[in-house]
């Protein structure tokens, strides 16, 4: 055998027992006649020792090995004269009768230690180093466990597991596909799926009643922290539910894993915040109300004073951060600066101090009198010692950027610790958004998700107010999932294509085997997706998604380890009917 034990579970209780470790060569240390080598596997590290005056050859050997060593150690576990608390098996260490080398290694390109001198480029080039380190380690341990205490909740809530096709079909609407040509089938092409939508919704017309799928996902859209070109969805689908019924089921979901993973017990119910609500409060549909900090309306207190600023604009909002009239100018400079960044877009920052002695201090105050601002601290419940930052301009813009410094100034006042959850769904979104380029409505979720049925008559007269039966649960300013209840009558199903812009050829080629299952008696159903990835990077406290992945790419989409994507073969090429025709890159 390799190996009768772990490098992390010996203890006390094992002095004395011979037992043999395999693993690799994390440090060696040489004091005197003495060699210390850690051994690590993927349970923990233990102290191997080797002793000059015991047996020369032996220690020799071991003065030999190089870091990530794959060795083989045969000893006796003793108890350590100097403990190492930092470890679990910190208490004892094995007298080494025989080692052997498995395999030497090369001088890896970086320290495999939980704080690494390796840079994103060079770890993700050699990725299967990183997963070496702990902290990498430990995320990919996490969404383990988070998959199985998802299968048990469901399993239990009598979901059944089904697994839908890779290779389907490319539908209009959403992110850019990804294509793969089809060998068999000259000039045709599969789509990998965005999400499993429509095979979810075919399953509830098959009576399954209860879907649920840990699903790979494929989206050819630009990435951020949140965002890779593949990503996993807890996605599942009920028959026979309004959106209460969901809702209900899903947040118990969202409970179970807290409970049992993080041991946080999240206890009444949601919070429920309407889409306009969160857009008007927050500037965002994915509101973070671990702090306060709403979105206060100014403008109609700020007209009739010449300040053009103001005057030309739609909407002037703002926040008020507590404790903060003490800013220096550097630090109003600072945040002047933050909401002037290009990604940000702000032409400039307007604040109102609040005085301790009830006085006002504001880079406005050429315009406005005490009273004026005295009446802007009445509205944005602004006391003595208070900082009022307010931004103006078109109204969803100047909300977006308000948005942005809410969430910078939460930072900068540690309101947002990671070690705090404040979970919420928001609801009644708008069943379309408007594209002012094509003039045209597009679906904010997607065609299938249901209009609430007391706006079904604003469908032909004003199909912008028709609120969506669509739902997100949001934790900490993250969409963790949303979904919605689906449409399951044809003629609904058919006028909302027409809405959306398709033909009736269009909507059948594109979507007819979904309209066809539809005749055959479809149940009402509806469901969610979360984001797995997201939902794990939540609980390890990460900024980013992509290390709570294997094997993840990079901003470019790009995997820096294997070289893809990468040129095909041209015998690959012509036996696929391909002809290759690159444009040149403006």
């Amino acid at each position: 055998m390799y190996r009768t034990r772990t490098c992390g579970e010996l203890r006390l209780t094992d002095v004395d027992q011979v037992v043999t470790l395999s693993g690799w060569v994390q440090k060696i240390r040489k004091m005197g006649g003495m060699t210390f080598v850690d051994l690590r596997d993927r349970y923990g590290v233990t102290q191997l020792v080797f002793n000059q005056e015991v047996d020369a050859e032996l220690c020799e050997k071991a003065n030999k090995l190089g870091r990530e060593f794959v060795i083989q150690a045969i000893g006796t576990v003793k108890e350590r004269s100097s403990k190492n608390a930092n470890i679990a098996t910190g208490e004892i260490e094995i007298i080494v009768s025989q080692l052997n080398i498995l395999n030497a290694s090369d001088v890896p390109p970086f320290t495999i230690e939980d704080e690494t001198d390796g840079g994103d480029d060079i770890r993700m080039q050699y990725r299967y180093l990183d997963l070496r380190r702990n902290p990498v380690r430990a995320n990919l341990e996490l969404r383990h466990k988070m998959a199985f205490e998802t299968r048990r909740y469901l399993d239990q809530q009598n979901f059944l597991e089904v697994e839908t096709p890779i290779l389907i079909k490319s539908t209009p609407e959403g992110a850019r596909d990804f294509v793969v040509p089809s060998r068999m089938n000259p000039g045709q092409f599969y789509a990998l799926p965005q999400s499993p939508q429509l095979f979810k919704q075919l399953l509830m017309v098959s009576g399954f009643d209860r879907y649920f799928q840990i699903a790979k996902c494929f989206r050819d859209e630009d990435l951020r922290a949140d965002r890779q070109p593949e990503f996993t969805q807890i996605d599942c689908e009920m028959s026979f539910v309004e959106q209460e019924d969901v809702l209900n089921i899903f947040e118990g979901m969202a409970k179970h894993l807290f409970k049992t993973i993080k041991g946080v017990e999240l206890k009444g119910d949601f919070p429920r915040m309407p889409y306009s609500d969160a857009m008007k409060y927050y500037g965002s549909d994915k509101p973070d109300i671990r702090f306060d900090m709403k979105f206060v309306e100014l403008k109609d207190l700020t007209e009739g004073k010449n300040f053009v600023v103001f005057d030309r604009v739609e909407y002037v909002g703002g926040i008020c951060a507590k404790g903060c009239a003490s800013y220096t100018r550097k630090q109003i400079d600072e945040l002047t600066d933050f909401v002037k960044r290009p990604q940000i877009g702000a032409k400039g920052l307007i604040y109102v101090k609040c005085e301790a002695d009830g006085s006002f201090k504001s880079s406005v105050d050429k315009f406005y009198t005490a009273d004026d601002l005295k009446k802007w601290a009445e509205r944005c419940g602004a006391q003595p010692g208070d900082l009022i930052l307010i931004l103006p301009g078109e109204k969803t813009k100047a909300q977006k950027q308000l948005c942005e410094l809410r969430l910078e100034m939460g930072s900068r006042l540690g309101l947002r610790d990671k070690n705090v959850f404040a979970p919420l769904w928001v609801i009644d979104f708008p069943l379309f958004e408007w594209d002012e380029e094509s003039q045209r409505f597009f679906a904010m979720h997607h065609p299938f998700t249901s209009p609430k049925p007391e706006d079904i008559q604003f469908l032909d007269s004003d199909p912008g107010k028709v609120r969506a039966n669509a739902y997100d649960m949001v934790i900490n300013g993250v969409e963790l999932g949303g979904g919605s209840i689906r449409i399951h009558d044809s003629k609904l199903q058919k006028k909302m294509f027409e809405l959306l812009g398709f033909t009736d050829e269009q909507a059948q080629s594109q979507f007819g085997f979904l309209m066809d299952a539809f005749k055959y008696g479809a149940p009402p159903h509806g469901g969610l997706a979360f984001g797995l990835d997201r939902f794990v990077s939540l609980f390890a406290g990460l900024d980013s998604i992509r290390d709570c992945i294997a094997f993840p790419k990079n901003n470019s989409g790009r995997d820096v380890m294997n070289d893809a994507p990468a040129p095909i073969d041209p015998a690959q090429l012509e036996e696929l009917n391909l002809i290759l025709n690159i444009k040149e890159q403006k």
